[in-house]
């Protein structure tokens, strides 16, 4: 059976993040387990953000299975993800944040699953002109503003900048919702040079999904600031 580029990019995201919440599980057995969990609401979050904001579309498609079976987005793991992280952790009775290192894993993990949209040929930009300096030509000969390519930067740099944060000890407590913030904001602009299906406007169900990624970064941000006074107030 051929296993495609993409499909082994996808697999070495999430075995490098296994492997790393594996390691961190020999101090508490409950790590694996909300990592599982997170793993678990993120691939239904994929697939049901994908659905709502494009998949709908192909039903009257011959190809429809297809395309619900591979669509998915990055968003909607990120939301579902999460989660299932925090259900996970009240279930298990795990009070410790866990954010700071997902704020490593996760960015390692996508940016090992864009690289296998940059070789698959998905999740396309808009078509641009071929006279510009930062045009990618698809397979079928099309200038393409470098959708994969950006978010391929985007990850790399929030890598450096949650290593970054771990050296100086800056951030504690809040640098994966930094990074929900920064990506959704990020993920909000460059939706519009993405070649993704209109709702209203220019605007794609992509956009809805990364406000509530950025809102749900804010009100956990403020949560935990807030939680933060008042252990120091005691």
């Amino acid at each position: 059976m051929h296993v495609s580029s993409y499909t082994l990019w996808m697999l070495a995201g999430i075995v490098v993040s296994g492997v790393y919440w594996i390691r961190v599980g020999r101090r508490d057995s409950r790590l694996p387990v909300i990592f599982l969990a997170g793993l678990l609401g993120a691939f239904a979050g994929a697939k049901l953000v994908y659905l709502m904001a494009e998949g709908w579309r192909d039903w009257p498609l011959p190809d429809r299975w297809t395309r619900w079976a591979t669509g998915k987005t990055i968003l909607g793991g990120l939301l579902f993800g999460y989660l299932g992280v925090e259900i996970a952790k009240k279930g298990l009775g795990y009070t410790a944040t866990t954010g700071d290192r997902f704020a490593l894993v996760v960015p390692i993990g996508l940016f090992l699953g864009r690289l296998g949209c940059l070789t698959h040929g998905c999740c396309l930009g808009l078509p641009c002109s071929p006279e510009a300096w930062y045009a990618r030509t698809d397979r079928a000969g099309v200038a393409r503003w470098p959708a994969v390519p950006a978010e391929l930067a985007f990850h790399g740099c929030a890598i450096v900048a949650v290593l970054a944060w771990q050296a100086t000890g800056r951030m504690q407590g809040q640098r994966f919702h930094a990074y929900l913030i920064a990506y959704g904001l990020f993920r909000f602009v460059s939706e519009f040079q993405r070649d993704t299906v209109r709702v209203v406007g220019p605007f794609s169900g992509y956009h809805v999904a990364a406000l509530a990624l950025v809102s749900l970064g804010i009100v956990r941000w403020i949560q935990r600031a807030r939680e933060s006074v008042g252990s120091t107030a005691r």
